[in-house]
């Protein structure tokens, strides 16, 4: 196991470091300059500015010059400053991060759990009407754009309902301590955990309905069933135990794009993710905090993959763990 997790660790630093030298030339070659966007918000754009602005922030530094401090940077945990918000990124993101974890977090394990649970009755009813009823509601939930689905559902839930607020993070002015603080969090986290969760809901259920119905049809499942095993206790122990496994590795895979949908929600509830703090470093050119966000989100998403292999193993001891 040890040995499984070093080569794990090795490879996933290697990705990352692909990807952050990737990242970096993609957001150099994206339209627009830092430098006049800051000129442009204090009121002026002569040349001495722009140049004093791109020798203060280093833009006038030849691109490998750039590159090395960038890199150089992250090896010591640096992601650099931010001329924007004059605060270092890496405490941006850090103080954004929390928030976002705890979203994303909430809307994996809804829609995990709602798709296995969901998955599983529509492959035990095969052929009926509920089984008919929660394939088209997967396949409208997939289909359905997420801004879309964020929207109708504060209109219908928050403003029409009133059943759950319509934005943010906690109740502004409340001054909540302690449980009464966990819980307002909890109320503002149903209706935008929830949303990001449905999308990955129908991938889930989808997937296993039909990883169910294939089972079901093997000859180890014949055979517990010849031997006079309860139909409950083979659906249970035979087939779900085993359907479950391709639904993780999905899960695994598809859990750091949950990251990539909290960018959209966390805009929509006004959600003080790192989502929201990408979207706005976005507009304003802010290309730290930009590579930075890039960054701990390429990090999550490797961590997601090793912790999956971990899981996927407990679920199957008979899978070997090999670098």
């Amino acid at each position: 196991m040890l040995q499984f997790l070093s080569g794990r660790l090795a490879k996933g630093i290697l990705v990352l470091f692909a990807i952050a030298v990737l990242n970096f030339f993609l957001i150099r070659a994206a339209p627009g300059d830092p430098a006049q966007v800051l000129a442009g918000e204090a009121g002026a754009a002569d040349a001495q500015l722009l140049e004093q602005l791109r020798e203060r922030f280093g833009l006038n530094e030849p691109i490998t010059t750039q590159l090395w401090i960038y890199i150089k940077g992250y090896m010591t945990f640096d992601l650099g400053f931010s001329y924007r918000q004059q605060q270092p990124v890496l405490t941006l993101v850090l103080d954004r991060l929390p928030a976002t974890l705890l979203l994303t977090g909430a809307a994996f394990v809804i829609s995990l759990a709602l798709g296995v649970i969901m998955g599983a009755l529509a492959a035990r009813r095969a052929g009926r009407w509920s089984d008919s009823l929660i394939t088209t509601l997967s396949l409208v939930f997939y289909a359905t754009p997420l801004f879309w689905i964020a929207l109708m559902s504060q209109i219908v839930f928050a403003l029409k309902l009133g059943l759950v607020p319509n934005v943010g993070y906690e109740t502004i002015g409340a001054n909540y301590t302690g449980l009464a603080r966990a819980l307002d969090i909890g109320h503002h986290l149903i209706l935008p955990a929830t949303t990001l969760g449905l999308f990955f809901t129908a991938l889930y259920a989808r997937m296993m309905r039909a990883s169910m119905l294939e089972i079901a049809g093997a000859d180890f499942v014949k055979t517990a069933r010849a031997k006079g095993v309860s139909q409950a206790r083979v659906w249970r122990r035979h087939v779900a135990r085993n359907a479950i496994l391709p639904v993780v590795t999905l899960a695994g895979l598809q859990a750091g794009q949950l990251v990539g949908g909290a960018v959209l929600t966390e805009t929509v509830f006004a959600w003080p993710g790192i989502g929201r703090l990408m979207f706005d470093a976005l507009v304003q050119r802010d290309y730290s905090v930009l590579l930075g966000v890039f960054f701990m989100s390429s990090a999550m998403v490797v961590g997601f993959n090793i912790i999956t292999d971990l899981v996927y193993r407990i679920a199957d001891p008979r899978i070997e763990a090999t670098s």
